[in-house]
């Protein structure tokens, strides 16, 4: 028995010892740093709940949280209306059915800096190719990244069109678990394809949908990767995420006791947005 117990404990070490060095010490290591200004190369210096007051005044903090949420609300439900649209799609017997959902999940396996630096070349206001579509049907062209109103959007599009992909396949699989009975039973009883769409297929796509929203509500959250290669947080800070604010904060400005409570800070919040919508989705 003594030697089957060794033997478990030296399967279970790597991973433990993983665990420790990547997620247990830099986890206790935050909560230290969350009472102390430290700047990498001094020593730290103690200053109790100095962040925290910080935190609480720091309009720039909350102008990225105010651009989290609005990319939020342009990502997510755009993301899942095209999802479920698309997977539909993909689901009837089309030609070239295989081709079509490979194309839709590239973009997900691709490096996300360089789906960023591809749709920066895009939107380019003088040479981008959405602007010389525009010119040729006589339309103005647009700063896409550079015009304050437009920026945000701009990223939401970008980012729906990289991860699309991946909510595709996980609708795919909740639409091939609904009984074909169901419609059978639907069309005997007059049912047209809306009817069924509204009365079948939404009820039985729930727990998908769910799913769906949480991964895009964390995903959407830890917006990084596009601020920061595109437009590094501007115009007049209408792009800076709140990733990309603490990122600034600990590797631009080595505030790292700083950075560190604001990354607590945000984490609070994400866990309780989504509780809300967890509470939410179970009234339903």
């Amino acid at each position: 028995m003594r030697r089957r117990n060794h033997t478990g404990y030296l399967f279970v070490t790597p991973y433990a010892l993983h665990f420790a060095i990547f997620i247990g010490f830099p986890l206790v290591f935050s909560l230290v740093l969350l009472f102390h200004r430290w700047d990498i190369v001094s020593p730290m210096v103690w200053v109790g709940l100095d962040n925290f007051a910080k935190l609480f005044h720091d309009n720039l903090f909350w102008q990225a949280m105010l651009n989290t949420g609005v990319f939020l609300l342009l990502h997510i439900p755009l993301q899942l209306v095209v999802a479920l649209f698309l997977a539909i799609q993909l689901n009837q017997r089309i030609k070239l059915r295989g081709f079509f959902r490979a194309a839709f999940f590239l973009p997900v396996v691709v490096s996300g800096v360089v789906i960023a630096i591809l749709w920066d070349q895009l939107y380019a206001k003088d040479t981008g190719v959405l602007n010389a579509l525009l010119t040729q049907i006589g339309l103005p062209k647009i700063g896409w990244l550079t015009e304050p109103k437009m920026a945000m959007p701009s990223i939401a599009l970008m980012a729906t069109w990289k991860n699309v992909g991946l909510y595709i396949v996980l609708f795919l699989v909740g639409l091939q678990s609904v009984p074909p009975q169901m419609y059978e039973a639907a069309s005997i009883d007059g049912a047209g394809a809306w009817q069924k769409f509204r009365r079948v297929t939404l009820p039985m796509l729930n727990p998908t949908i769910f799913m769906v929203v949480i991964l895009s509500t964390i995903g959407g959250f830890s917006l990084f990767i596009e601020p920061y290669v595109m437009t590094g947080g501007g115009p007049m800070n209408r792009t800076l995420s709140a990733m990309l604010y603490i990122y600034k904060q600990g590797f631009f400005f080595y505030h790292m006791g700083y950075a560190a409570t604001l990354g607590f800070a945000f984490a609070v919040i994400v866990l309780m947005v989504v509780l809300v919508q967890r509470r939410l989705v179970e009234r339903e």
